[in-house]
């Protein structure tokens, strides 16, 4: 059974800088397109990035310029820089990915979620 296993997310002041990771803790056939969502308390979940195996990008408006996803795609893994954090960026964040298995089968999988907290 495949999981997406997520790091990196923690408590920073306003300013700050993290970096998420996510990953297949399975073995998986290659990945398309994988992202970043976030739900803050009382919220909609939203997408913050989002990035194609060819390395092509769409971001949050929110978070343009401050914000920079990429991958590495002989790791299967997604990263997420987040710098000059504000507290709106404080929300529980899930790795999002679209698996293709050796089978032909795909399916989306969704992390467990990290907490990211900004303090003013």
């Amino acid at each position: 059974q495949v999981q997406l296993v997520e790091s990196g997310g923690g408590s920073v002041q306003a300013g700050g800088s993290l970096r998420l990771s996510c990953a297949p803790s399975g073995s998986v056939f290659s990945i398309a397109v994988m992202g970043w969502y976030r739900q803050a308390p009382g919220k909609q979940r939203e997408l913050v990035a989002a990035i194609t195996r060819a390395g092509i990008t769409n971001y949050a408006d929110s978070v343009k310029g401050r914000f920079t996803i990429s991958r590495d795609n002989a790791k299967n893994t997604v990263y997420l820089q987040m710098s000059s954090l504000k507290p709106e960026d404080t929300a529980v964040y899930y790795c999002n990915a679209e698996i293709l298995f050796g089978s032909g089968y795909r399916s989306t999988y969704w992390g467990q979620g990290t907490q990211v907290t900004v303090s003013s």
